[in-house]
């Protein structure tokens, strides 16, 4: 049976091989970020150890004690039953500063890798708020006096944003992994595509939708499928049900029209995000958090959903609409 070369459990369906490092690896460690790629290939000379010498007793154990082929063992090693040792990709192997430019560390797939996060945060922040502008520009909105409104809602949509990517960083920083929010090649050429052809049909009839993923928080030392994996997956998909709501009240209660209504939009910019990044495929956030939890998972996102209906209900619904609209609108 074939182990991922990362966290060493068996691969059940299909297994992944990586070109660059020659290892295979599951579906949640497929990516070559995800197994630090260049890590492994800098230690490919220590994959396989020989039968340590009595030296090493402490991190031997017996064939007739092995309980399975891929069991962990103290250290950095796991025995196999034929005495030999298989390495499999940990935390503890990633250096202490994996983001410092002297750390020698490359990242795949990750532009201005060494740059501060300072700067990733400005570039990143400011394509998505460029983003907002092109899809909320309105010319009925600009002749109704409310262009205002139109930098409103993108703000509204760059924070809804970072506070998802912030969600993921600070529960992973409060389990002690590395974590940086970093651009992302496919994702920069993405985003610029989507600005071409934004900007190319701003102010028709039919603008063209656009789409933006300039960057995204990287964490370093996510092992498995596991509570903290969860958590940190969660963690976005939260922060924009928390932010949705606590606008989706404000648009209640503040009386002020039509800025209530904006506020009710922005709020549902938060739900429609966090309800897309809880799909379970691909690298989204609800194909860990399934896996994980599926108590978590539902709760999350009949949540997420229930608050949308309910937010669209209040917009477009003539009955509801008197909780944000005016008396005489």
């Amino acid at each position: 049976m074939t182990n991922c070369f990362h966290c060493g459990e068996e691969i059940i369906g299909q297994s992944f091989y990586c070109k660059e490092c020659g290892q295979n690896y599951c579906v949640f460690h497929k990516d070559p970020i995800i197994h630090e790629c260049n890590l492994v290939k800098e230690n490919n000379e220590i994959k396989v150890y020989p039968q340590p010498s009595i030296s090493y007793t402490e991190r031997f154990i017996p064939p007739q004690e092995q309980i399975s082929s891929h069991q962990s063992t103290s250290g950095f090693l796991r025995g196999t039953t034929d005495g030999t040792y298989t390495w499999y990709r940990e935390e503890i192997q990633i250096p202490v500063n994996a983001f410092d430019p002297d750390s020698g560390i490359k990242f795949r797939g990750i532009l201005l890798s060494h740059k501060s996060e300072f700067l990733h945060l400005l570039i990143g922040s400011s394509l998505i708020f460029l983003i907002g502008l092109i899809n909320f520009y309105n010319r009925r909105l600009i002749n109704f006096g409310f262009m205002w409104a139109i930098f409103m809602l993108a703000g509204f949509y760059m924070t809804a944003f970072l506070f998802h990517e912030f969600g993921h960083r600070q529960v992973a920083k409060h389990f002690g992994f590395q974590t940086k929010f970093r651009l992302l090649t496919y994702g920069m050429i993405l985003t610029a595509f989507s600005i071409v052809i934004g900007l190319s049909t701003m102010g028709s009839d039919f603008p063209a939708p656009t789409l933006a993923l300039p960057g995204a928080v990287v964490v370093l030392g996510l092992d498995k499928v596991s509570r903290e994996t969860g958590l940190c997956k969660a963690a976005g998909p939260m922060v924009n049900l928390i932010y949705g709501t606590i606008l989706l009240i404000l648009s209640i209660f503040i009386s002020f029209w039509p800025l209530n209504l904006f506020i009710a939009n922005a709020a549902s910019l938060n739900f429609l995000l966090g309800t897309f990044n809880m799909i379970p495929v691909g690298i989204l956030d609800g194909q860990n958090i399934f896996k994980w939890s599926k108590k978590v998972y539902f709760v999350l996102i009949i949540s997420l959903l229930t608050l949308l209906a309910v937010n669209y209900l209040i917009i477009y619904v003539p009955e509801l609409q008197t909780l944000i609209y005016p008396p005489h609108s």
